[in-house]
Order: C-alpha cells, then structure tokens, then sequence
C-alpha cells in the first residue's frame, strides 16, 4: 500500500469513527453485539461509496470496534502473540518487539489527545493516577503486561508508553530446543533446586530472567510452602500451596505504600520453604539475603545486572545505599558469600536469543573477596553451554537430598 492509499485509508476509517460515536450519543452501557451491528451498518453505508474489499472490511469492522471500545491501536498489538514490548513515542511514532527484533510499527494514534484518552483509561483502569502534576506512573494491565508511562512536560516529544506484555511461559525442555541451555545443565540445576540450593539469576533488560525463573521453579518438589513477591506479578508457578503478594504504590497522598522489603518481612512469619522474589532492586537486597541465611534454603531471586561479577558488585552498593545496616563492605561481602550458593547470567544476542552464558558457584569469602567458579560457560566460538573443568565444592546439600 502506498502512502497516499494508506492515508486515505486512515482518513475513511476516521470519518466512520465519528459516525458511529455520533450516532451513539447519548446511550449508554451499549453492549459489544450492538456495537458491532452499529459499525456493520456504518460500512455498509460506506462501501456503496467506496468499494472496500472482504479483508479491508473485516479490518475496520476491528480497528473500529477497538478504537471505540477499547484501547485503539495497543489492542490489537496486545493480541499479537508474536509482539513481546510496545514503545510509544508520542502519538505519530510507535515501535514493537517482535520476534526478539525491534522495528517501527506502521500506524499511528489520530491524535495527541487520543493518545491521552487511552492513558487514562488504563491507568484508572490500574487504580493509579498520572497528570502533570504527577507524569510518571507504573502500571500493570489486566492481562499482567507491564507499563510505564511518562507525560509532558517530562516527556519532550509527548506521551511515552512502555508496555512489556505478559511473559510467555516455557518449560526448562521447550528452553532447551529454543538453545537456551543444554540438557546436561539443565539436568544439573535441577538437582541444585532440588536440594534447596539458594540460586540467583542475573541478566539485562528482556535477557529473560523471569522465564528461566519460571522454568526453574517447575522443579520445585511438590508439597513445599512457596511465597512469591514481585513489584508486578508475572510468576506462575504450579505449585499447590502458593502465596502470591505483590507491591502497593503510595497514593496520591504519598501514603499506604508496601515495598517489597515489607512483604519480605511478612513473608518469613507465613511459614514458607522457600522465598521467590521476582527481581531485587534496592534496599529489599540486605533483607532478602538474611531470609536466605536464616532457614529458607532454595530461595531464588533475579536482578539486572551485565555479568554476575557485576551482579554481585550491584548487591554490595544496594546494602549500602539503604545506610541503615549499619555493616561494614567485609561483612557485607561475607553475607552475600554465605546467603547465595549459585549465579546464573542470562544474555541477550543480537538475533534476539536468549541464553543462560554462565552458571557460577560462590565458593565463599576469603581476602576481603567472593571467591566463585564457573561450573558451565557459553562459548561463543562454538555458540553453545560447556560444562568446565571445575566441579561442584559445596556439596552438603546434594548429599542430604540423597542426589
């Protein structure tokens, strides 16, 4: 379609859009089956002036349907299965994830003032609240996509919108055919969950963490108490006796607000085995790793980071910065060597694969340093997992759970 056709196109459903909320004014509680009618009837009327074709017809009946109803444009990108992230730049410029590859999405909003229209319905569709008062929010949709929001002025080129939709959820053997990881690994870390081996997985933004901790989980033995945490609940673990808790924002008057180190002081009075939390980010890292020292063996939790040396190195600055541990960088550092048995980094290539290309064991702390090894490393030479040379030194635990 050229451009010329493709603005005409645009400018046609436009016309019908208006018709239709024209016609409809003044009635409310409308069902989907009459909105429906009413749009048939409108192209049909439209058609006999121009011809529209079977698929162009079944193409408005949607965009029409979505635009008045729903979400406009983010509807039918949420639909897609094949879309992972919607990037809005403004109302004129909208990018997509698809495929692991970015590109440019070829529609655009009507307007600035729809582009707002539609923020604010989801964002009190979430019970939050963003204005220029207050223009930057965090949201989760109904179907638990992720979204950010940022308003003018912040915003210099206008509304920006940052949804990351819903994690498809793999099982470790359908992450081993997509080269994720080998079986031999995969094998190897599901006898360490077994034991109740404490693992931290590590990885950048969209390298896959949250997946590969749904898939690791899965071999979580039945019949143990889990309670997960999270900021925006993606975690779908299939386990009988599940506790799910998620953060609460402060409201408009900055109060009421639940951060995850609060839930995880709640969690440890609720009896669990073990304590999954969805991504450490700040001041929740000193209380998550004394939950892991003290009883909650096999806890697992993710953060962002480029390699696991640097995850470690982000846990250390995450302590500090709260200033209210009052602990020295040694004790800290021995801390974190005592708390987490296993790293796992996760890395996202170029071709927009995602692969585990490093399992690490914390050996412990000796010389005022973590001392680890890497138990499998991704060569990129050969672009696959390798098992190294050095073998499992922390053992005990294996060796309870009789593996």
């Amino acid at each position: 379609m050229t451009w010329e056709e493709s603005k005409i196109v645009d400018e046609t459903g436009n016309e019908m859009q208006r018709c239709i909320v024209m016609e409809l004014a003044g009635t409310e509680h409308i069902s989907d089956a009459e909105l429906y009618r009413k749009i048939d009837e409108v192209i049909q009327r439209e058609s006999v002036k121009t011809h529209f074709s079977l698929n162009r017809r079944l193409q408005y009946r949607q965009e029409l349907f979505y635009a008045i109803r729903g979400l406009d444009l983010i509807d039918e990108l949420l639909e897609n299965p094949s879309v992972t992230e919607i990037m809005i730049n403004g109302h004129k410029d909208i990018f997509i994830e698809e495929n692991g590859r970015i590109r440019k999405y070829g529609k655009q909003f009507s307007s600035e003032n729809r582009l707002n229209d539609i923020i604010q319905k989801m964002i009190s569709d979430a019970n939050r609240v963003v204005n220029e008062t207050t223009p930057i929010a965090d949201a989760r949709l109904k179907d638990g996509s992720r979204m950010n929001v940022v308003l003018p002025p912040i915003s210099l080129n206008g509304p920006s919108v940052t949804i990351r939709k819903f994690p498809e959820q793999f099982t470790m053997t359908q992450l081993i055919e997509k080269g994720t990881l080998t079986q031999e690994c995969a094998e190897f870390l599901k006898k360490l969950v077994r034991s109740r081996y404490n693992i931290f997985i590590s990885g950048g933004t969209g390298a896959g963490k949250t997946t590969f901790l749904n898939s690791l989980a899965a071999y979580i033995p039945a019949g143990e108490r889990i309670i997960t945490i999270e900021d925006s609940a993606e975690l779908q673990l299939a386990v009988p006796d599940l506790v799910r808790m998620e953060v609460r924002y402060s409201n408009m008057e900055g109060k009421n607000e639940i951060r995850i180190r609060d839930l995880i002081r709640a969690a440890l009075r609720m009896r669990p085995d073990r304590i999954i939390v969805g991504e450490v980010r700040s001041e929740e890292a000193i209380d998550m790793l004394q939950a892991m020292n003290t009883g909650h063996d096999g806890s697992i939790s993710t953060g962002h980071a480029n390699s696991s040396e640097d995850m470690l190195l982000r846990l250390e600055t995450m302590i500090l910065m709260t200033g209210s541990s009052g602990m020295p960088l040694e004790a800290i550092r021995a801390q974190i060597a005592s708390a987490i048995d296993i790293l796992i980094h996760l890395e996202r290539f170029r071709d927009g694969s995602r692969k585990v290309v490093s399992v690490e064991e914390i050996i412990g702390y000796q010389e005022g340093k973590i001392k680890t090894q890497e138990l499998f490393i991704f060569d990129r030479t050969k672009e696959t997992l390798l098992r190294s040379d050095h073998r499992l030194v922390h053992t005990k635990k294996l060796q309870k759970a009789e593996l």
